[in-house]
């Protein structure tokens, strides 16, 4: 699939304010399931100074500091991505990871240890779903992502809530709903409970929002031996194929997240809006 993104945020401040440094990570992944063919990022005003570096994750940040006071901020991204991935079950598993929980190597162990370790906060329904789809599937590998990534889109209400953290898995689970962010870390977190190194994703998806609009989409991408870091939607109830286009992979949502910054500015307060267009031809 060929994707033409463009995407366009802008922040409004209520009076004159000076933004601290800004990190933006809105840049599209390049690895063998996706190849980015073009990506250009505006910024206005014009940075005194921008830089771009690997973070922990292996994402592509930009930094950018400013110089000059300012009423408004305007990011603009133009991308074409290449995805190439038509069939997500096209690896082999190695033996230890065909049943949970996973067998990791201890060479990579010490690697994966902090996208193992779950939230302390999730109580008693995280860990009965996880047994209760562990015993559904006799704790194979696949048969349980797939069919948990399909029970959260079946049994929790997609909303949409343009701002604000993550909610925690417990009380996503408790609701049965959730924003896409709200449901990865969900699934995240159960796969965790299960035995599985798991981690947050943003990116782009191919199809519209129930409310006919676009966002930023997220999901969750699980490390299996032989095959990697792969993705799932809990969202969508899939694997994640050539209909998704990461964008910044993380231990959590703020690891990930498209921008991080503030500002300085007395009583000054601030909104935000996106537009995000999207062309997807096969």
């Amino acid at each position: 699939m060929l994707f033409h993104i463009k995407h366009i945020t802008r922040y409004t401040y209520s009076r004159m304010v000076f933004c601290e440094p800004l990190i933006i990570r809105l840049r599209p992944r390049e690895d063998i399931l996706q190849r980015l063919m073009r990506y250009q990022l505006t910024v206005d005003p014009q940075p005194a100074g921008i830089t771009e570096y690997l973070d922990v994750d292996g994402n592509i940040a930009t930094q950018c500091w400013f110089s000059s006071p300012t009423c408004a901020l305007s990011l603009g991204v133009n991308s074409v991505v290449e995805t190439t991935c038509i069939n997500p079950f096209n690896f082999l598993l190695d033996g230890a990871a065909v049943e949970l929980p996973v067998k990791y190597r201890p060479d990579i162990c010490p690697v994966l240890t902090p996208y193992r370790i779950t939230d302390t906060s999730n109580g008693s329904a995280v860990t009965a779903l996880v047994d209760s789809i562990l015993a559904e599937t006799n704790r194979q590998t696949i048969p349980f992502l797939t069919a948990l990534a399909c029970w959260i889109s079946t049994n929790c209400q997609k909303t949409i809530r343009l701002e604000g953290d993550a909610f925690p898995a417990e009380t996503t689970l408790q609701s049965r709903q959730g924003t896409c962010r709200d449901l990865a870390v969900l699934f995240g977190e159960c796969c965790r409970a299960a035995g599985l190194a798991a981690r947050f994703v943003s990116g782009y998806q191919s199809q519209l929002e129930d409310d006919g609009d676009r966002y930023l989409h997220a999901w969750s991408e699980v490390y299996l031996p032989g095959a990697g870091w792969r993705g799932f939607d809990p969202g969508q109830g899939v694997a994640v194929a050539d209909r998704h286009v990461a964008v910044a992979a993380g231990l959590n949502p703020l690891a990930a997240a498209p921008t991080i910054g503030s500002f300085r500015g007395t009583d000054a307060s601030s909104t935000m809006q996106t537009q995000l267009v999207i062309r997807v031809s096969s």
